[in-house]
């Protein structure tokens, strides 16, 4: 029997196919392997915090709770596993910036519960732990399960009715809790705030929607001052946002979430059509939102003069008394900080939830909060490069607009805790003590992870 011939073409197809296999081996481990290296880096300085924490707060070192905050160590490479395996070519610095922010938070809010002397289960820090790992379980299970992101655009209209009820759940007799803002909802063993995951919820409700009316959505309109402006019935969707998002700050007393949501529809829309004009109409309904419910609602009228006139003694003493705290409190610090552990955050109410970046300031000063706001920078823009890089509508939506959520709600907290806008009861991501919020932004992680592992790996599979 005469051996197989084998011609020039079978030789470079064979070499092809010997170069995709290579490929296939070495690009994931170069991701892998770099997201590996700052991995141990997080590692190192979240450890490094709380140990400082204790040696300036107690004077010594409790191994106890580096222990504990070692397990949260261990899901974290549990998912770094997982990624090698199931998500080979996930953007490789999404996990660590989460896991140094998270870990930093649960620094500050242990020293906090240090100073007021709170132990077990009563301490915001243990609960924060907790929470930590529910998070992580929770990407590590959405790493696992979704293996195509685009499954989730099959069900818009549900995403969008779960949000809704989600938002409706804290209004309901029995459900809601008493606050100040009626955010929470409670189920007797344990309360949670279901407008962190109605975020998310609503994010691919308006990528798929988006989506399937981008086509009206960018329809020839009149053009004014050097811009295309939409025409009278394609201002519907964004309308009705607007009026959802007035609803949740005269029911809820939120003015956080409102501006949070509405905000996340007017960026994709942006990012759907790319007419600037839906931007500068976005702002003017926002605007004019927010200055009648501080003329018409007592709550957000409140909101507004602590902020106009914080500094006024007859304030200073009683509402504006958490504000002007947190202000005093990062002058404390200056540049370099007084050293975790050995400042008096203590001082703000609640501090270790929504005025955790002060008291972060005043320990690690001026240079330690712009260091923080660079992780969510860098966060943010790996978020949006991610979605940009996609070749489907839906992906790239998705990503954009879950990435412009963490950076809206970092300005939110930042700007309210600085003066720079009026404050609101939103959370600062994954730094703030706060299963819901927690639990949310490590879903947020998970989905990034999914889209910039099927942009990279799988291009053609995903253009829809």
């Amino acid at each position: 029997m005469s051996a197989p011939v084998t011609t020039p073409a079978d030789a470079v197809s064979a070499d092809t196919a010997v170069i995709r296999a290579l490929r296939r081996i070495r690009v994931p481990q170069t991701h892998r392997n770099r997201e590996l290296a700052l991995l141990i880096f997080a590692f190192v300085i979240n450890g490094s915090a709380v140990a400082l924490v204790q040696l300036g707060a107690l004077g010594a070192i409790d191994w106890t709770f580096l222990v504990y905050c070692g397990g949260l160590t261990a899901l974290v490479i549990a998912l770094h596993i997982l990624l090698r395996l199931r998500a080979r070519d996930a953007d490789p610095f999404v996990v660590p910036i989460a896991t140094l922010l998270t870990g930093i938070g649960l620094a500050m809010i242990y020293r906090i519960d240090i100073a007021r002397d709170r132990h077990g289960w009563d301490a915001f820090s243990t609960r924060q732990l907790a929470w930590a790992a529910i998070a992580l379980v929770a990407a590590i299970l959405v790493v696992m399960f979704l293996r195509n992101y685009r499954v989730l655009f099959r069900y818009t209209y549900i995403f969008g009715l779960v949000g809704i009820v989600l938002l409706i759940l804290p209004v309901i007799p029995g459900l809601g809790t008493d606050a100040n803002a009626d955010v929470w909802v409670s189920l007797g063993f344990f309360s949670f705030q279901p407008g962190e995951l109605a975020k998310i919820a609503l994010g691919i409700f308006f990528a798929g929607y988006l989506v399937r009316t981008r086509e009206s959505l960018t329809s020839t309109g009149s053009r004014f001052l050097g811009l295309t402006w939409p025409r009278a019935r394609e201002l519907g969707p964004l309308l009705v946002i607007w009026l959802v998002s007035l609803g949740i700050i005269v029911m809820q007393r939120d003015l956080g979430t409102g501006l949070l949501i509405f905000g996340m529809f007017v960026a994709m829309l942006y990012v759907a059509t790319g007419k600037t004009s839906w931007v500068l109409i976005g702002v003017v309904l926002a605007a004019g939102g927010a200055w009648v419910a501080s003329r018409f609602l007592p709550y957000v009228g409140n909101r507004f003069t602590i902020w106009l006139d914080a500094f006024n003694p007859d304030l200073m003493d009683g509402a504006s008394y958490q504000l002007v705290n947190g202000i005093f409190g990062m002058a404390n610090g200056g540049l370099l900080g007084t050293g975790l552990g050995q400042g008096r955050p203590y001082l703000t109410p609640v501090s270790e939830s929504d005025y955790i970046l002060p008291a972060l300031g005043e320990e690690l000063g001026l240079i330690g909060v712009f260091a923080i706001l660079c992780l969510y920078m860098v966060f943010t823009s790996r978020g949006i490069r991610i979605g940009l890089a996609g070749q489907d509508d839906f992906g790239k939506l998705l990503a954009t607009g879950l990435s412009f959520t963490i950076a809206l709600q970092v300005f939110i907290m930042v700007g309210g805790v600085t003066r720079l806008i009026p404050l609101t009861g939103l959370t600062t991501p994954f730094l703030a003590a706060g299963g819901s919020s927690l639990v949310a932004n490590w879903i947020i992680v998970a989905l990034l992870l999914r889209i910039s592992d099927a942009v990279r790996s799988r291009p053609r599979v995903v253009i829809g």
